[in-house]
């Protein structure tokens, strides 16, 4: 069952969720509903052509990555140590954000239109969205995007303007969160690109549980 959502500020049990993750239709996408929604491991994700309103999931897996888990590869680390890459964290988040659109804006499907990028855009204005850069001559050529609340992220888009650039800035990510104490990356969606760095699946339950700590 896929629950429609009012005005008022609520979610039902993200357990109610359907297999395929869609728990509800509806609401807006402000910053109260989006943090209110992500404490619960709901997140909104849709068509921006398809659909006139938001639409949240919630998986009953979820895939993650943990921090101290980040799989690099030989060549990775290869890449690295050149030290022709550099790193920022927060310095260009509408530049990583309207990069991580363009490059799927033409995509059937495509969901990161201007009403995400707005809604992102303000949580991160009011600190709870987070951007990693990659630069190379001064010059932004891969990133990623996500909401941070306490000692999670959650990942929300990367891109990639040169080889592997996307694969630099989690890497980035998970060394920066190892440092500070962070516990989770949330992947919302399996990919071999993630799978490949680390990622894997755990229980709705037991993801709760590291939200709640």
């Amino acid at each position: 069952m896929v629950y429609q959502l009012d005005n008022e500020l609520w979610f039902p049990d993200p357990r109610l969720a359907d297999d395929d993750g869609c728990l509800a239709v509806g609401g807006d996408l402000s910053v109260d509903r989006l943090l209110l929604a992500y404490q619960h491991g709901i997140f909104p994700w849709y068509s921006f052509r398809d659909n006139d309103q938001p639409v949240w999931y919630c998986p009953h897996e979820r895939f993650v990555i943990f921090p101290d888990e980040i799989h690099i590869s030989h060549s990775m680390r290869t890449l690295l140590n050149k030290g022709i890459y550099e790193f920022s964290i927060n310095k260009d988040f509408d530049g990583v954000i309207h990069n991580c659109s363009q490059l799927r804006i033409e995509e059937e499907g495509a969901w990161l239109g201007e009403d995400i990028i707005r809604a992102y855009t303000e949580l991160h204005r009011q600190g709870f969205a987070a951007s990693i850069e990659v630069w190379k001559d001064n010059r932004l050529v891969g990133g990623l995007y996500g909401v941070n609340i306490g000692n999670v992220f959650f990942g929300e888009s990367m891109f990639s303007l040169v080889p592997s650039g996307s694969k630099l800035a989690l890497i980035h990510l998970a060394r920066t969160m190892q440092q500070m104490g962070g516990t989770l990356i949330d992947c919302q969606l399996k990919t071999a690109h993630l799978e490949s760095m680390g990622g894997r699946y755990i229980s709705y339950e037991e993801y709760m549980r590291i939200i709640r700590q």
